[in-house]
């Protein structure tokens, strides 16, 4: 076996088999390579430890009698994964399949030992994941438009009463340009423009029914195009007139307003117990609904169009 293979292997038993908590000695890397069927002693695994630590592989030599060896810094961090892992098994958009083979690679980037700790706290709740896989296949099919600038054509469809699909205006086909891929809500959005709207427009990926990659350049995306903007607006509180608002708020409800709005919001003291909030809105019934599930403890001051339109709602309501 050539001492570059032996080199790698030195390299594969580090990575599988140590960490911090679980450092390596020489006698057990020598009988990891003596399974896998590589020629070695103890004068060589130094020199090959050497080598990886000079192609930049960071290796933690433990001083003692019997000098012990273990990966220092890897891709990520274990906190880091957890997040990730938590992200794929919570994730509506990924079935349970999808999930855990995304787990599974993430895994593979921590120790052994550290993967059997991360592995005890994965639940999978069916009951909210998706049954196929064909939102996870529309959104490749997007990002390769994207990347190539392609328009693509497909079906776009919401539930109704009976929970059946129904196409919307009677199986339209839309041509779409997409710009962008937006997660918001635990669901993926594609941005771009819409032939049929004739406008920047967002569709729900998993809403997409037999979509289809087309052979005509995209529209580009408008010079001066907002899109981060553009997608504060929209997803904050869904598709309506953009329009600035002032609201009256409860002081307890700070930290709700700074979760939607961001910390950069424009705030300031009304009495002792309340303060105004000045935020850019999208004004929808979402937005109205959103100020009536507070129970009073926001209320719109300003403009007047918007104190009318969420008055009209209620009364409605």
């Amino acid at each position: 076996m050539r001492d570059t293979s032996r080199t790698l292997y030195v390299l594969r038993c580090l990575q599988d088999n140590s960490d911090e908590q679980h450092p390596l000695s020489i006698n057990q890397i020598l009988r990891y390579l003596e399974e896998n069927g590589i020629t070695a002693n103890r004068r060589t695994i130094p020199t090959d430890i050497q080598t990886l630590l000079d192609y930049g592989v960071d290796i933690v030599e433990v001083k003692s009698k019997q000098n012990l060896y273990f990966i220092g810094g890897r891709h990520f961090e274990l906190p880091e994964l957890k997040l990730l892992i938590d992200a794929a098994q919570a994730s509506k958009f990924l079935t349970t399949k999808r999930s855990k083979v995304l787990i599974n690679k993430l895994l593979a980037l921590a120790s052994p030992y550290q993967a059997v700790g991360l592995r005890k706290s994965l639940y999978f709740d069916k009951k909210v994941k998706p049954k196929n896989e064909t939102a996870y296949i529309t959104t490749d099919l997007l990002f390769t438009a994207i990347n190539q600038n392609k328009r693509v054509r497909f079906m776009y469809y919401d539930y109704g009463p009976d929970k059946k699909k129904m196409y919307k205006h009677g199986r339209r086909i839309y041509e779409f340009s997409p710009w962008a891929l937006v997660w918001n809500n635990d669901h993926y959005y594609a941005l771009g423009h819409s032939e049929s709207h004739c406008k920047a427009v967002t569709f729900r990926v998993d809403r997409i029914a037999a979509p289809k990659l087309m052979d005509i350049n995209s529209v580009p995306t408008p010079k001066g195009f907002n899109l981060a903007a553009y997608t504060k607006s929209v997803f904050q509180m869904y598709d309506g007139p953009i329009m600035d608002v002032t609201l009256k708020c409860a002081n307890d409800w700070m930290k709700t307003i700074l979760d939607r709005f961001g910390e950069s919001v424009s705030t300031r003291t009304s009495d002792s117990e309340h303060f105004y909030a000045d935020v850019t809105i999208s004004a929808s019934k979402t937005f109205y609904g959103w100020i009536f599930a507070s129970d009073g403890a926001i209320k719109i001051v300003a403009p007047d169009e918007a104190v009318k339109a969420y008055r009209d709602m209620v009364n409605r309501a």
